[in-house]
């Protein structure tokens, strides 16, 4: 009888610590931090390095035109099908964006690689979650001061991009794409790593719980 009660007992902690470990972290397979709410470790910043900061767990981006680069050991920082998630929030006139398939710049707007759009009340009228200058979005879906899921899929030509679960572009990049300046025809898809933007001393944004889910080929 006490052998059945210590097994009774021992299989239901087991049951315990199954619900209140292995649950979330099943939910959460396949995702990777590229960001560990403390430190820029993993990441790499040219000019205007001191626009990047870490403020409450979340990246603060704040200050002169300036790029924070993915360079850490996740896939050697080189992701082709991903998915990839970043909470994100934005404060009344910013601009910024989260880039993928780049590589990194001393200084400059990246040359390679696409921009996802961070901006909700900015006044460019290209807006949160375009495919910049590839397809823009017009509409506002989340507002300042809150944060928001910006949600990006990238499966060999094909390109999702979600706002919190709302999908705003849908795009299949086509064999000949057009761009619509010389410096854009190296916006195409084509393995490379993350990038946040800063865009101006004007624009404050903020950004953490920045995630990973590499995808096979």
């Amino acid at each position: 009888m006490l052998k059945k009660m210590r097994n009774y007992c021992l299989s239901s902690i087991l049951i315990l610590i199954c619900l209140f470990s292995c649950g979330p972290a099943d939910a959460q397979k396949g995702w990777i931090s590229l960001f560990d709410g403390k430190s820029l470790d993993g990441w790499k910043v040219g000019e205007n390095a001191s626009t990047f900061s870490v403020e409450d767990g979340a990246i603060k981006v704040a200050g002169p035109k300036a790029h924070l680069y993915y360079i850490g050991s996740v896939s050697n920082h080189v992701f082709r099908n991903f998915e990839f998630k970043a909470r994100v929030k934005t404060t009344k006139g910013s601009n910024s964006g989260i880039y993928f398939h780049t590589q990194y710049q001393e200084k400059g707007w990246p040359i390679h690689g696409f921009e996802v759009q961070i901006n909700n009340t900015h006044g460019d009228y290209i807006k949160t979650g375009s495919l910049y200058e590839v397809v823009d979005v017009r509409e506002v879906f989340v507002k300042d001061d809150e944060w928001f899921t910006e949600h990006i899929i990238v499966r060999g030509n094909h390109v999702v991009i979600k706002i919190n679960d709302t999908v705003v572009v849908d795009y299949t990049q086509p064999a000949n794409p057009l761009r619509v300046t010389e410096e854009r025809k190296t916006r195409v898809i084509n393995p490379g790593t993350f990038a946040i933007q800063g865009h101006d001393p004007k624009s404050v944004v903020y950004l953490k719980d920045i995630q990973v889910k590499i995808l096979k080929d």
